[in-house]
């Protein structure tokens, strides 16, 4: 059978994930590691609530969100590869294509926590733009408003009832009065990421980039820029390069599975939001989740 392991990105962060995991093999050694690179007790980050620290300790702020949900992403796939459980394909969503790269061989767990020191503060600093999640609507008249008001982009092709569009707020006020939807959720974000916005980060990312050996791939990697199959690391430098700047096509993902015959995917992670997109968008796929260590199994 074939199976795909699927990593989530921000979003699907939830108080208490690392407690659910600290108890398997090098899991604490590695959240000390991360901890010393960043600086903070990313353990108490991830465990603590929100309204009982300030902004730079909480674990919605996305300088803390992306290497926390990457430790926790990364203990999990490492206890399925000893457990003797292995991925036809792997893909991540924004975030989760770093975890991609690091479960298949691509880059070390060292230089994905540094990359992700530098990724995640480039993505905080940002400060231009917004966005906003969109469920229930019709397509072409997205497409078409997304087309003709400036400054606006899907950032997220989740599936073909949600999307997450990024731009200026004057933008996203305006699509948010002429299309019909049903439900419409500005988001608590520093930028307009996946966008030209974010232009000017995703150039410093990329010279930080020029500097990382990529190793060829041990399982072939979907990318959000790209979704194809990909096993030159060459390649997949370039593909993360053009992340920041462009939107994440995971229904194109999706439906590069359903044509590949994929029967089973898995998510590893601490939420459900990938399997979720699953479960709606595509049909006779088993969908399974592995986020905590009673369940190193599917």
């Amino acid at each position: 059978m074939k199976v795909a392991w699927v990593f989530p990105g921000q979003g699907s962060q939830k108080i208490g994930m690392a407690k659910k995991i600290i108890d398997l093999p090098n899991a604490k050694k590695r959240f000390d590691y991360a901890s010393e690179v960043f600086g903070k007790n990313l353990f108490e980050i991830c465990e603590q609530n929100s309204d009982t620290k300030n902004d730079a300790d909480d674990l919605n702020n996305t300088k803390n969100t992306q290497i926390c949900l990457f430790l926790v992403e990364s203990v999990l796939l490492d206890s399925l590869k000893k457990n003797g459980f292995k991925p036809t394909y792997i893909a991540g969503h924004s975030l989760g294509e770093i975890t991609a790269l690091y479960c298949a061989d691509v880059l070390s767990f060292e230089d994905c926590v540094s990359l992700i020191k530098v990724r995640s503060a480039l993505m905080a600093d940002a400060a231009k733009g917004s966005m906003a999640a969109l469920i229930g609507f019709d397509r072409n008249q997205l497409d078409l408003l997304v087309e003709e008001i400036d400054d606006l982009v899907i950032a997220n092709d989740n599936s073909s009832s949600q999307v997450v569009l990024s731009g200026s707020e004057e933008a996203l006020d305006n699509i948010s009065k002429r299309i019909t939807v049903k439900r419409f959720l500005k988001l608590n974000v520093s930028g307009a990421f996946h966008s030209p916005f974010m232009k000017v980060p995703s150039l410093q990312f990329s010279k930080y980039l020029d500097k990382l050996k990529f190793n060829r791939p041990s399982f072939p990697i979907l990318s959000n820029s790209n979704p194809s199959l990909c096993n030159d690391p060459n390649e997949l430098k370039v593909r993360l390069k053009h992340q920041m700047c462009n939107g994440v096509r995971w229904r194109e993902t999706m439906d590069f599975m359903r044509e590949n015959s994929i029967l089973h995917i898995v998510e590893i992670g601490p939420s459900n939001v990938l399997g979720g997109l699953g479960k709606r968008h595509l049909k006779d796929v088993k969908i399974s989740q592995v986020s905590s260590a009673d369940q190193i199994q599917y």
